[in-house]
């Protein structure tokens, strides 16, 4: 069957897909990660959970008392062809205040840490570079560790698409549509502005947010 698809797509001159990869990042609240990745050209899926730590198929509950060693991360699958994992990397480090070893801007803890996790030398490498280029562009050192991937735990289901979400939950703000509690947490929580004012133009995010 493999080959049948293949063998059509070439008589209708149509390349064969690429092999998807995977990227494994953390960079504070995973909702927002999320959903910034989601909108990136040749992203296929994101997913949130938790990785880094001991604790086996942990809960959020336990991530976020401490403890487990956790991460709060999300598991990003892409086409090559598409976008790069350079490319990745670099949308990564504009999305977040790597400066920052405490956690990420109102969230604070380790779990809220950034990392990359890299799976082979390939990845570490062109981690390093990315690393490297983000110190150069910002002048300051940068505190975001480059670690050898763990067991990426899948988190809970509601936390998957979180800032699409349509149910009603209880912010300081009364009762909102999940997807407006979001937008509320993220505002509040000061990620787009402290982004915006350490990357200036070159925040790729940050203007969806900022009115």
């Amino acid at each position: 069957m493999i080959r049948f698809a293949l063998a059509v797509m070439f008589a209708f001159g149509l390349a064969a897909p690429a092999f998807a990869e995977k990227a494994v990042l953390a960079g504070g609240c995973f909702w927002c990660i999320e959903a910034d990745f989601e909108s990136v050209a040749g992203v296929s899926n994101v997913v949130s959970g938790y990785t880094g730590g001991a604790t086996e198929n942990p809960t959020y509950k336990q991530v976020g008392r401490g403890g487990t060693g956790h991460f709060e991360a999300v598991e990003v699958t892409f086409d090559p062809a598409r976008v790069s994992y350079a490319e990745i990397l670099r949308l990564f480090f504009r999305s977040v205040d790597p400066t920052d070893a405490g956690g990420q801007f109102c969230d604070r803890g380790d779990s809220y840490r950034t990392a990359i996790f890299v799976t082979n030398d390939a990845q570490k490498a062109v981690a390093d570079a990315a690393k490297a280029d983000a110190a150069k562009v910002l002048g300051r050192k940068i505190a975001t560790p480059i670690l050898d991937a763990a067991i990426f735990w899948k988190a809970e289901a509601y936390h998957q698409d979180y800032a699409k979400g349509t149910s009603v939950v209880l912010t300081r703000n009364g009762p909102k549509k999940q997807a407006k509690a979001y937008e509320f947490y993220r505002t509040a929580c000061g990620r787009d502005a402290t982004v915006k004012r350490l990357w200036g133009a070159d925040a790729p995010f940050a203007a969806k947010y900022l009115k």
